[in-house]
């Protein structure tokens, strides 16, 4: 199925600077263009995602935050969170699934988008990283049930903030989408925002031609020029 519906708040919930990039940011764009306040959550610094021996963890993170902030800007992201957690070492711990619950609530968001924690192996060629993994789990267990339980951290409320249940989670990635999102309006964007994450990830190779590929392929499946693909989960239906 294909899908016209614009969120009032969305939250992309990612693993390093580059992952929403790559996969969902012309959906992030073409939200953003038609009023959604989104939220960018990267979850670590990328501080380990480079060969280059002249960098050191902390420069790597410094870069890596600048490039992640041009990109929200290209598109148009309201805010970017940065949580700091250390690129490689991430668990879906229970400390790590209270912070994303935590965040939900304190922006409210009417969908949650995040990757898909059952992918380990793509195709022959591809070992999913353990944080995409690790990320994706706890978000789940955030969204549904603990961010809308009244009870579970009840201590949220002493700051204003409280449960709160969103409408609709979307898994990208996944090999079962059932919703498909027309970029083609927005696929410039996309483009031009992986492209702020060149020179410390792909300074020599342009992404344009793969981009396109990929969502070309997936526009296909709806009979549009570029689409991005997600599994949604339906939690309270608004449409």
């Amino acid at each position: 199925m294909s899908n016209s519906y614009i969120p009032e708040r969305a939250m992309f919930i990612y693993a390093h600077p580059d992952d929403i990039e790559f996969g969902v940011a012309g959906t992030a764009a073409l939200w953003a263009k038609h009023g959604c306040e989104v939220t960018y959550v990267i979850v670590t610094d990328g501080n380990i995602g480079s060969h280059d021996k002249s960098l050191t963890g902390e420069q790597l993170a410094a870069i890596r935050h600048a490039e992640q902030r041009a990109a929200a800007d290209i598109v148009g992201v309201q805010r970017v969170l940065f949580l700091g957690y250390h690129d490689g070492l991430t668990e879906p711990s229970l400390a790590m699934r209270k912070h994303f619950v935590k965040l939900i609530r304190q922006y409210k968001p009417n969908v949650v988008v995040s990757g898909d924690p059952r992918s380990v192996f793509v195709e022959d060629s591809y070992i999913n990283h353990p944080d995409h993994r690790a990320v994706a789990t706890a978000v789940v267990d955030a969204v549904f049930p603990a961010s809308e339980m009244r009870l579970q951290y009840q201590e949220f409320e002493e700051e204003g903030i409280f449960a709160h249940k969103i409408n609709y989670l979307y898994i990208s990635y996944g090999p079962d989408a059932n919703l498909f999102i027309d970029i083609s309006e927005v696929i410039d964007l996309k483009i031009e925002a992986l492209k702020c994450h060149a020179p410390s990830q792909f300074p020599e190779w342009d992404p344009t031609e793969m981009v396109k590929q990929w969502s070309g392929e997936a526009g296909k499946r709806i009979g549009v020029k570029y689409a991005e693909a997600f599994r949604r989960f339906v939690l309270h239906e608004v449409e």
